[in-house]
């Protein structure tokens, strides 16, 4: 039975807040945020390649193996196909924005690790923004273990929850149009991404970094629907297809919009490949999902370190949508150094600009790095 469409654009309730956090502390069932369950070579390489990711210490077996870690290995961000970190349970018809990961990892992802999750709903709390009269904001914790019982990665998700643009407060970004680029801009974009560094097996020593620098910006863009397509093929993905998307609707009707075309249920998430359907749920336009945007800071970071260096943290906020035809400039300036527990750690402060100067996602990174002594 379809549902009508005033009762999938709810606004947020008196009591929504209560029911946000109803779950604190209960370990949740995880089937639905699952897109791999190991760190297989082919899933690996699909997902970097999803995020145009070439690293050779990530992608080539070979390469891998004959590297001091005597394998090759999956970025940290791979994590998100092993649970996406949206720990956002209750709130039926109110929509998910992914609002940002503090990501600590603890060991190595080595190829053919297989990794179990437990995850758990941390905190809610209610928030008022410009672009939305009040939103929920849901804090969930993921831990994942290797099939060694080692403890890889802890990752606190953070998921918004909004009316859509039709509700009373809902999300209201207004329309924006697709940017057009100059011959000079398409040519200094080509430029960029073509010359965009990849540090690899050279050591990148602790002692050579100078806080207060900045380290060469990594370019994506402009986005297009290729590019998502190849994001959700290799990322993952938690949408449903033909009877298995029908009988995901009987179950939680809630979760599917009317197309107004064909009368017949959609998912909403098809707003990220839909300008239409985008301003529809309240974004300027097509858009692209926040891990998406988060691991491509995850690899800049991977890009500057160096197969000899260890992202032990990854916090990310994102503050905006990015949206078809912008391009995105992940930018890291050094913020500090130091030995911490007997480790050479540089600390960055990153962000994400578009074409227009936004920002439209700001964290921070903690890398440990060899040092000079390390190979005496």
């Amino acid at each position: 039975m379809n549902t009508p469409p005033s009762e999938q654009t709810p606004a947020l309730w008196e009591g929504a807040l209560d029911e946000a956090r109803e779950l604190i502390g209960v370990e949740l069932r995880r089937t639905g945020q699952q897109w791999n369950t190991e760190a297989a070579p082919d899933a690996v390489r699909h997902f970097c390649w999803g995020i145009g990711d070439d690293n050779p210490l990530f992608t080539d077996a070979a390469y891998g193996k004959a590297s001091h870690y005597g394998s090759a290995l999956a970025p940290g961000c791979f994590l998100y196909t092993i649970d996406t970190t949206v720990v956002a349970p209750k709130l039926r018809g109110i929509q998910w924005l992914y609002g940002g990961t503090d990501f600590e990892w603890y060991e190595p992802i080595r190829h053919r690790d297989s990794l179990t999750v437990s995850a758990r709903l941390l905190d809610a709390v209610e928030k008022a923004g410009g672009k939305a009269a009040k939103f929920i904001i849901q804090t969930g914790e993921t831990r994942y273990t290797n099939q060694h019982g080692q403890l890889v990665c802890v990752a606190h998700g953070h998921t918004a929850r909004t009316a859509r643009s039709k509700a009373s407060g809902g999300l209201s970004y207004a329309p924006r149009e697709t940017h057009s680029y100059s011959p000079e801009e398409l040519e200094a974009i080509g430029h960029a991404i073509e010359t965009e560094e990849l540090r690899g097996a050279a050591p990148r020593f602790w002692e050579d970094v100078e806080v207060g620098s900045s380290i060469q910006p990594m370019l994506k863009g402009p986005l297009n629907i290729t590019d998502m397509i190849c994001w959700y093929s290799g990322g993952g993905h938690s949408y449903q297809s033909h009877r298995r998307a029908h009988m995901h609707r009987l179950r939680h009707p809630a979760d599917a919009f009317v197309n107004r075309e064909t009368g017949a249920q959609d998912s909403a998430a098809r707003g990220h490949a839909e300008a239409k359907m985008a301003r529809e749920v309240g974004m300027p336009g097509g858009y692209d999902v926040g891990p998406q945007r988060i691991s491509w800071m995850g690899q800049h970071m991977t890009n500057w370190m160096g197969d000899h260096g260890f992202l032990r943290r990854l916090s990310v906020s994102v503050r905006r949508p990015n949206i078809f035809g912008d391009v995105s400039w992940c930018r890291a300036d050094i913020a500090d150094k130091r030995i911490e527990d007997g480790a050479h750690v540089v600390d960055l402060a990153l962000r994400v600009e578009n074409q227009l100067g936004e920002v439209t996602a700001k964290g921070t990174a903690t890398v440990i790095l060899p040092a000079r002594s390390q190979f005496a």
